[in-house]
């Protein structure tokens, strides 16, 4: 990581200075293997787009996300306060994550405790980049490739965002094929309300290996994602198909990234 340039929040204060957006890792993309390859692709970008950006490093904690979905409302609201109290103290206004779980919870259920801040997701984030003509997209090893993109539970229905990631797929010249259940009427990867920490329950048939079905079904090379949640278990239901030779899962800042050699 060392041709990474990635300053802290604490970097920033010290220099009197604020960044353009705060860079929200989330746990995934902090702790999990596969989901800091997402980390690493987006700050590339970040970096080679000039935007100063910083993280909250050691500062940041979970954003309660998994805590209230199981349940524990009292663990939520104590996570979120203690996070709201460390943004709030750096005087944060813009927040950008790679996490539609972290996305959700900062945007809309933190306001209720006293976090009030602009919340984007990285695909809208990226999309606005190349709108200002501050990020190129260009295909490279993805032009004339079949991405299918498989809408994150948080991103898609719990928050309306479908245009960004789809415009930026299309923008690599690839051809984005849609799966039958895509959108609004999209299907869950299986991971959301806290399923990704637990063993599934009784039932004839994973709830990943039906949604990685309708993604093999548009003969893919590359399934596209936007939550390393929804990457894992994509990733995994590839890996029973056996297909992890033919059909990759990455998530849209790797293609990016990986498309511009970064």
């Amino acid at each position: 990581m060392s041709n990474l340039v990635v300053p802290t929040m604490a970097d920033f204060l010290a220099q009197g200075k604020q960044p353009e957006v705060l860079f929200w890792v989330g746990c995934s993309g902090s702790f999990d293997d596969r989901a800091k390859k997402i980390t690493k692709a987006f700050v590339k970008i970040l970096n080679q787009a000039k935007v100063d950006f910083a993280i909250l490093g050691q500062e940041e904690s979970c954003t309660g996300d998994p805590a209230k979905r199981a349940g524990n409302e009292f663990a939520f609201q104590m996570q979120a306060m203690m996070n709201i109290q460390v943004l709030d103290g750096y005087e944060i206004k813009k927040i950008v994550t790679a996490c539609p779980h972290c996305f959700n919870t900062i945007k809309n259920e933190w306001p209720g405790l006293g976090g009030n801040y602009e919340v984007v997701h990285h695909t809208e984030f990226l999309k606005s980049l190349l709108d200002e003509g501050r990020l190129k997209v260009e295909g490279g090893s993805f032009k004339g490739k079949r991405i299918t993109f498989h809408d994150p539970c948080y991103l898609g229905r719990a928050n309306s965002i479908y245009e960004a990631p789809r415009d930026l797929i299309e923008k690599l010249d690839a051809e984005l094929v849609e799966m039958k259940r895509s959108r609004a009427n999209g299907l869950c990867c299986g991971a959301g309300g806290a399923q990704m920490f637990k063993e599934p329950e009784p039932g004839n048939r994973e709830v990943n290996m039906e949604r990685t079905d309708d993604a093999l079904e548009t003969t893919p090379n590359v399934i596209a994602t936007g939550c390393p949640f929804c990457n894992t278990m994509l990733t995994d239901g590839v890996k029973f198909n056996h297909k992890e030779g033919e059909v990759q899962v990455l998530d849209i800042a790797e293609i990016i990234a990986n498309a511009q050699d970064l």
